[in-house]
């Protein structure tokens, strides 16, 4: 293994907050691989690069020689976790979580090594546990502790509804902990309640407490949001090539570096040594071509981001017209209004953001700017474009 000063470098790298420091020094001193933990509810079949900041992590984690224990809840994916929410989550059927699973490890092991990598599932020991044993771990905690959660203290604030199965959430979460003998155990910010529990119950069963990394919610392509589908701003690493560099490429050259910084696997040094180049003059496109050239080939191949660079080349710096583009029709037999035209041709997600983009510059119709967000598009032909990379040909009739 590395020395223990570079695998903190590495450990600390894009970190939100590393607990506690000392201990997970004290552990890497006796030079046996740590016992990584990270676990996923396999709520949705597609992932998109936001989630993928975890596991590149586990990934730099497992380069160092660590063991990984990739946990996908498919017992606590029926209980549904209702971090961020201000309403009781619906859970999953046992078919849905299984469906999701076989999907979710896919896509996990473009970036993990299968081989080197123990894949659980926390059904393994819940299915075992009797009722007794829940209410003996349900009585570890109290009320008054699992309100010190801020999304629960919101909702009890504000007299909305917690249901008390949600409250085993965070105490399932917790008890994989003992289950797994884990070290340490990596989640997003969001989650922090819920590691802390770990080493609570852990402390609880006699066991050392592991060590808690959490990591960053990555922004979507609006620099602004979480990264979401709903909000449209994400990038699904199962969409095509072209696609997942285009959009790479439409984001700015600020929020560039804090996905280099999360998702690129490329060193520190090498990246410390791109911003000096940026500082010094360089442009920061051919930066920018190059991470996301990377995400295309560890999502794809690298004939397809060779294919993706070139088709992104033609489109944009050639001024090209994809030929590949999306065809509709929309009923419309009096004309409509382009923020209308935008919306349900699928260009933007809502009227709303169709008036920001003309506000900003970002749409065309037939290569000509549009700036007025009152603008009546008449029946006929057109070919639309929001910002560099989304294009439609759009009958009006």
């Amino acid at each position: 293994m590395p020395d223990i000063a570079s695998q903190l470098e590495t450990i600390r790298r894009g970190c939100d907050e590393l607990l506690i420091e000392a201990e997970l020094v004290e552990n890497l001193k006796k030079g046996t691989p740590l016992r990584v933990k990270a676990g996923f509810d396999p709520t949705a079949p597609d992932l998109h690069i936001g989630h993928t900041v975890l596991i590149n992590k586990l990934r730099q984690l497992q380069d160092l020689g660590h063991h990984i224990l990739f946990l996908i809840g498919d017992f606590t994916g029926m209980i549904g976790d209702p971090t961020g929410k201000n309403a009781t989550r619906p859970p999953l059927t046992r078919e849905d979580v299984a469906k999701n699973a076989v999907s979710y490890t896919d896509q996990v092991f473009k970036i993990l090594d299968r081989e080197k990598t123990e894949v659980c599932f926390n059904s393994t020991w819940m299915d075992k546990m009797s009722s007794a044993d829940m209410i003996k771990l349900a009585a570890s905690h109290t009320v008054a502790r699992m309100l010190e959660r801020d999304d629960f203290s919101k909702r009890y604030k504000g007299n909305q509804p917690i249901a008390i199965h949600e409250f085993l959430y965070p105490l399932v979460q917790g008890y994989d902990s003992v289950a797994m003998k884990a070290d340490l155990e990596l989640g997003g910010t969001d989650q922090k309640f819920n590691l802390l529990m770990g080493r609570e119950l852990q402390k609880h069963y006699g066991q050392p407490s592991q060590c808690i990394l959490t990591m960053p919610l990555l922004e979507g392509l609006d620099g602004v949001n979480k990264m979401s589908k709903s909000l449209g701003n994400y990038v699904g690493i199962n969409e095509p090539p072209n696609e997942i560099f285009g959009k790479l490429m439409s984001v700015s050259d600020d929020l560039m570096w804090r996905y280099i910084e999360l998702l690129s696997f490329q060193s520190l040094v090498e990246i410390n040594q791109q911003k000096q180049q940026v500082k010094e003059g360089a442009n920061p496109r051919n930066i920018k071509v190059k991470f996301a050239q990377e995400i295309v080939a560890r999502f794809h191949n690298a004939e397809a981001a060779t294919n993706a660079l070139a088709d992104f080349e033609a489109r944009f710096k050639q001024g090209g017209v994809p030929d590949d583009m999306p065809e509709m029709t929309i009923a419309a037999p009096g004309g409509l209004a382009i923020a209308q035209v935008l919306k349900q041709s699928g260009l933007t997600p809502s009227t709303t953001e169709a008036t920001r983009m003309i506000e900003q510059g970002g749409v065309k119709i037939d290569g000509e700017k549009i700036s007025d967000k009152a603008l009546k598009v008449a029946p006929g032909n057109y070919v639309l474009q929001v910002g560099k990379r989304k294009f439609a040909r759009v009958t009006l009739a």
